[in-house]
């Protein structure tokens, strides 16, 4: 952003954080960061350029999330899907991921979760995820589930079938399982397990669906689509999500 719009938008931005009703912020935000590559192709850039400039963004938002006393911030980094790119762009992209995640780690400022099927990642890059994890497990702070190699429907799946692992270790059986079975014996096998679900969902690049983004957990979210790529999404744009928010009257039956 060239330094005048910032200097306009300042005062914007402090008049938007001061209104904000801090009773109706949300305490868990999820945030799909798309638009990396169409940023790339419309600022004359590589695909890497793209992620990296997305990469970039990360820290920012987190600061924004702290100073609005949010609790929990999910950020999708990679989907399952995107598993199946072409090594050329899928193995800088990781290299960009693993990289950003140290950083992230190395401030000592947030407590890094990894959540997603680390099975399904490079040995080099499910090892980074989980060191970054065990280097920020004490950290008293925002905590940042890094959704990578993370899908919605894989999540279900992975969390049945754990269900099904560890009452079959204690000896029950399908039918006294299928007679006691209910919603929380699901979620208790979620990669978010413990955690509140998201009440805002953010996602960016003018894309109006889930694309399989917390699908179980975000059942009584709201949503905020932002026109901007993510790469460009600026503190007045999540001050304005947060606004959206809180204007809303959350109906969670229906």
């Amino acid at each position: 952003m060239p330094r005048w719009s910032k200097l306009l938008y300042a005062p914007y931005e402090r008049q938007l954080a001061a209104k904000l009703p801090q009773d109706r912020l949300p305490r868990h935000v999820g945030v799909m960061l798309d638009g990396n590559r169409r940023w790339a192709r419309a600022n004359g850039g590589t695909t890497q350029d793209g992620h990296q400039a997305g990469a970039d963004n990360i820290s920012p938002l987190l600061e924004w999330c702290e100073d609005a006393g949010v609790e929990v911030v999910t950020l999708w980094l990679l989907s399952t899907d995107n598993l199946t790119r072409p090594a050329t762009e899928l193995t800088p992209l990781l290299a960009i991921i693993e990289s950003t995640v140290g950083g992230l780690a190395a401030d000592g400022r947030w407590r890094l979760h990894p959540v997603g099927a680390l099975d399904l990642l490079p040995t080099q890059t499910a090892l980074r995820l989980k060191e970054a994890a065990d280097a920020t497990s004490g950290i008293d702070g925002l905590l940042v589930n890094v959704a990578v190699g993370y899908g919605g429907r894989r999540e279900i799946t992975d969390a049945v079938r754990s269900m099904l692992q560890e009452h079959a270790a204690r000896g029950t059986t399908i039918e006294e399982l299928a007679e006691d079975l209910d919603v929380e014996h699901i979620a208790e096998h979620l990669y978010t397990k413990g955690q509140p679900d998201p009440d805002l969902v953010i996602r960016t690049s003018g894309e109006q669906r889930l694309g399989g983004f917390l699908l179980w957990q975000s059942a009584h979210s709201e949503f905020y689509f932002c026109e901007a790529f993510w790469p460009d999404f600026r503190r007045v744009d999540f001050l304005r999500a947060l606004r959206a928010y809180a204007e809303r009257e959350r109906r969670y039956g229906g």
